[in-house]
């Protein structure tokens, strides 16, 4: 088991548990593993999210990068996935993300990309925590003839816009009219800056908010993880969508003009049907997660689409695209991979897709959305002790208790149970036919691994 990085790079508490001594030595030990695997001195570029402590981390990361010899650019604030861009299109050796995502402020995290805009594989973190634990490491050190040199680039951001824009400026102007109206919640996150500034560039009758960050209000009550308020604002706005991001922009949810939520599985759905019928779908296929609801697979066999599905966690549905050729993928949470643009999950990107498509099809978001079908679903996080996170596979009466579950919904539902790979908890996730009966049963559930796992 890995001591250091998750399901989604590392992820802790930031100045405690992620100290800036932790976070100079993975860049050090990172800078390590680039320099062995090529013949130069690498070049890594280096975005961040809104948090506080984003500069503290990117100053230890640059000093431990520079200390290699490996040298950076700086971008500043700027969505994940306007990273994962930037590190293909400069060629870059590298990049890294200062970010926990959707996690409140006092969060932050560390997120390696390759060379080719995706998310390292396992093996290069374990290879990274391999070197962080040698007991040379402190050995680790450029000559002083070789030290490597940062430079702020926060202007290469403008590339990422003209990505943006290039892909849907002529088919949305062409289909725009007066009375679609837009509001963005931004999350007072990394995409406050660029979302503007694409939705203005592409003319879309738009309102933005939460975009005003203090370096603590990130993800405090908005974004995609907080969806009332903007519901409201829907509602009381006459507005035709609302888009909500999250704190490092790789995900998006939506509103419909009644009010109803748009989660990744809606999405995956109506982009798989546009892109089929653009025949523009590898393979007619969509990628998801075992945790996309039942009715995201009735919506595939009713309209001929295959449904491949992944463990938890974008990276493993990004692997399964680049294995067997698919363009489609994403989870239940918002994260959209469309490979045709970006190879990681990218929020403003998901929205532009989507508004293209309605635009297109001359459609409400309401209507849209009735392509799919959904079964019932509750979803409930247990907060438990960290290093128990993971005996709920081995604790008898939790393992009991799911199977009664199992047998009382008689395949007509599941139960899905895993830890999280970056907070201390436990989800507990159930489907079935009746909304009361498995919320029900989930809360049994979960109060049983509380008072189990604590």
């Amino acid at each position: 088991m890995r001591k250091y990085f998750g399901t989604d790079g590392i992820r802790r508490i930031a100045n405690t548990e992620l100290t800036p001594e932790l976070v100079y030595k993975v860049a050090k030990a990172g800078a390590y593993i680039l320099a062995k695997h090529s013949d130069h001195a690498p070049t890594i570029l280096i975005g961040r999210d809104t948090r506080i402590s984003g500069t503290l981390i990117e100053s230890a990361m640059t000093a431990g990068f520079l200390s290699y010899g490996a040298n950076v650019k700086l971008l500043g604030v700027i969505p994940t996935p306007g990273v994962a861009y930037l590190t293909k299109k400069m060629k870059a050796d590298a990049s890294v993300v200062i970010s926990a995502s959707h996690n409140t402020y006092e969060f932050n995290g560390i997120k390696y990309f390759s060379n080719k805009g995706m998310k390292i594989p396992d093996e290069i973190e374990e290879e990274i925590e391999e070197v962080l634990e040698s007991a040379n490491f402190d050995e680790l050190t450029a000559h002083p003839s070789k030290i490597g040199v940062s430079e702020y680039r926060e202007d290469l951001v403008d590339e990422y816009i003209y990505l943006l824009r290039k892909n849907f400026e002529e088919n949305i102007e062409s289909n725009l009219k007066p009375d679609f109206k837009v509001v963005l919640d931004v999350a007072n996150g990394a995409t406050y800056k660029v979302a503007d500034k694409v939705f203005s560039k592409l003319g879309i009758n738009y309102e933005i908010i939460n975009n005003t960050p203090n370096g603590i209000n990130i993800n405090d009550n908005c974004g995609s993880t907080h969806l009332e308020n903007l519901k409201r604002y829907v509602f009381e706005n006459n507005m035709s969508l609302g888009i909500a991001y999250d704190g490092d922009g790789d995900r998006c949810l939506a509103i419909d003009d009644k009010g109803n939520e748009i989660d990744g599985d809606t999405l995956l759905a109506i982009f798989g049907n546009y892109l089929k019928e653009k025949g523009k779908l590898k393979n007619d296929t969509i990628v998801a997660t075992i945790m996309s609801n039942l009715g995201l697979n009735k919506f595939a066999k009713e309209n001929n689409l295959n449904l491949k599905q992944t463990k938890v966690g974008d990276r493993y549905v990004l692997e399964e695209m680049l294995k067997n050729d698919y363009n489609l993928g994403g989870e239940q949470s918002g994260h959209i991979i469309m490979l045709d643009y970006n190879p990681t999950g990218d929020g403003i990107l998901t929205s532009l897709m989507l508004i293209q498509i309605l635009l297109e099809k001359n459609m409400k978001a309401s209507e849209l959305c009735k392509t799919i079908k959904k079964y019932p679903q509750v979803l409930i996080n247990v907060k438990v002790c960290t290093d128990k996170k993971n005996l709920y596979q081995s604790d008898e009466e939790i393992q009991k208790k799911i199977k009664q579950i199992e047998d009382e919904l008689e395949n007509k539902g599941r139960v899905i149970i895993r830890a999280s790979g970056t907070e201390p908890l436990i989800r507990v996730m159930l489907e079935g036919a009746n909304q009361s009966d498995i919320e029900q049963k989930a809360t049994e559930l979960a109060n049983l691994i509380k008072i189990k796992l604590n």
